[in-house]
């Protein structure tokens, strides 16, 4: 057999931006996006992708260019997703709520040739392009326009640039017999997303075709999703490419309800007249929707895929009182999506909710398409003991890894070992059951007088109090113990009375160690928070130690 080799029949490149041409001809009369009085049916969004990959053609776009777009989750922004690897090139989403010195810094890093612009974002634009140093050649621009913001008069600010037209033009214009370019190599680049930055400045994560294809099939497959489901897009599609259901919803033949931002209230009404099935969202999309003033039980159970953050037990026990089906996944921007999912038995259903709703907070076991999940000890590089106890890094082989870090090879180096390890960066427990549990970043780890302390843990139990909406705990200095424990907490809505500093601290100490228990907590009206929900520790831990020791 050894003759036996790989050539051109055997070895198709794989990539999702088949799933398109075949969602048309399966399902062309079905609904593929509704976008508030806006439908398309697989058939014109087929087509409509074919035309705009013509048409940047036409305009010397074409393999190994990056293409930038900045857009809520609107039909251009899923669109995208295919029309823009059509041509070859490499699609880069520009995360909404960042600043624009770092859309400068990003732009200019990816060398993106060519950006899409929803109107609501053009002030944005601008300023991070008056921000490019001379030399740097400036990319061409399209302006998506949208009537939900064209009443906004500070929307409508032209961008002093290269435009070479409006999005619709560029479909008007193009062929809808454009034939696609097909990777040369299933190991080309298809998207260049850059991480949300909860720990440092964002890096440029390279994913290829293969893993693009790999991440969707495995995600649909262990989510379980069915032929023709409707899906709520709550997720960010900047976010991991919504976490691989961009290309996802064209391979079951689906329908995308896509909204400009998240809101309880309409998220609520959008289920409700569109029979969803299915959404996605970090543990605060979880936390916003049990929140919500609208709140009576669901008519059919939604299921709902979380990610992102550790989700504390009793957001799980809330939203799934309320009728949602919560799934817990584990996944990097690396990945390209949920890697490891807390995979339910079924005799779970018999334990107590307050039970189910523990077990259904651990991150689970490999999907899959993934080889392999470990927990490895930071010093000796040894798989620590299966108790649930030991604390040390998650190392994964995963099918759908990045390519590497852009123009970062030191990083990229560091992050992947010859033996075929992912390093996470993540620090977390082995279950006696095999069940991987997320106790911290390794940033994040407070060490108190020598003991190791998972930030997690401590925030788990102030989410037990029921004054408390949002939790996060970072170190800050003291000169005895090193570092202690300091919390930064917002309060639910519509209080009678409010906690002090004190009784939320004494609330710890009588479920917590003494030395775990918070020594400081901080009162704010809202978490600063990514554009995916992650609560940006980092900027919690500038604030702690300009505090100083206490």
């Amino acid at each position: 057999m050894e003759d036996l080799k790989p050539r051109p029949a055997n070895s198709s490149p794989l990539t999702p931006i088949g799933f398109l041409e075949r969602a048309a001809t399966i399902y062309g009369d079905s609904p593929s996006i509704i976008y508030a009085h806006t439908t398309y049916t697989w058939s014109h969004t087929h087509r409509r992708c074919l035309q705009l990959a013509s048409s940047l053609s036409s305009i010397g776009i074409q393999r190994g260019h990056v293409v930038s777009v900045i857009s809520p989750n609107t039909p251009p922004m899923y669109e995208l997703h295919f029309a823009v690897p059509m041509t070859g090139a490499i699609l880069n989403t520009i995360n909404t709520r960042l600043d624009a010195r770092t859309i400068s810094i990003l732009l200019c890093h990816s060398e993106s040739k060519l950006i899409f612009v929803d109107q609501a974002f053009c002030n944005l634009i601008h300023n991070a392009l008056d921000l490019f140093p001379p030399e740097v050649n400036r990319p061409m621009l399209v302006l998506i326009a949208d009537d939900a913001v064209a009443e906004e008069s500070s929307s409508s600010v032209l961008i002093e640039g290269n435009f070479v037209g409006s999005y619709e033009e560029m479909i008007r214009k193009g062929d809808s017999d454009f034939r696609w370019i097909r990777p040369a190599s299933e190991w080309d680049p298809i998207s260049l997303n850059y991480t949300s930055g909860t720990t440092s400045s964002p890096k440029g994560v390279v994913h290829c075709h293969r893993g693009s294809f790999i991440i969707t099939m495995d995600m649909l497959l262990e989510w379980g999703v069915p032929k023709q489901s409707v899906y709520l897009w709550t997720l960010p599609m900047f976010h991991a490419n919504g976490w691989s259901f961009s290309w996802g919803m064209a391979a079951v033949g689906g329908t995308n309800i896509c909204i400009r931002k998240f809101d309880a209230t309409l998220v609520y009404s959008l289920i409700r007249r569109h029979h969803v099935t299915h959404l996605c969202g970090a543990p605060v999309v979880l936390n916003m929707l049990t929140n919500s003033p609208d709140i009576r039980p669901l008519d059919w159970p939604v299921k709902i895929l979380t990610a992102g953050a550790p989700v504390p037990a009793t957001i799980l026990f809330r939203i799934e009182s309320l009728g949602f089906e919560v799934t817990h996944g584990y996944g990097l921007t690396e990945t390209g999506g949920t890697v490891v999912c807390c995979s339910w038995k079924a005799e779970w259903d018999q334990l107590p909710a307050v039970e189910r709703a523990r077990l259904k907070s651990r991150q689970g076991v490999r999907t899959v398409a993934t080889p392999a999940v470990d927990v490895v000890d930071l010093e000796t590089g040894e798989s620590v003991a299966r108790d649930g106890l030991s604390m040390g890094e998650v190392v994964l082989k995963v099918g759908s890894l990045m390519l590497g870090y852009f123009k970062d090879l030191e990083a990229t180096a560091k992050s992947m070992t010859e033996e075929g390890w992912f390093f996470t960066g993540d620090v977390g427990v082995m279950h006696p059951d095999g069940y991987l549990e997320i106790k911290d970043r390794s940033k994040d780890v407070i060490i108190s007088g020598g003991e190791n302390l998972s930030s997690v843990e401590v925030e788990s139990i102030l989410y037990t109090n029921p004054t408390v909406n949002e939790a996060a705990v970072v170190a800050r200095p003291h000169e005895f113990w090193g570092e202690t424990p300091c919390a930064f907490v917002s309060l639910r809505e519509g209080l009678t009375e409010q906690p002090t500093e004190e009784e939320i601290i004494e609330y710890c100490k009588g479920k917590l160690p003494r030395f775990m228990a918070p020594k400081t907590v901080v009162f704010m009206t809202e978490l600063p928070k990514t554009s995916t929900g992650k609560i940006q520790k980092y900027l919690l831990k500038e604030m702690a130690m300009s505090m100083g020791p206490p």
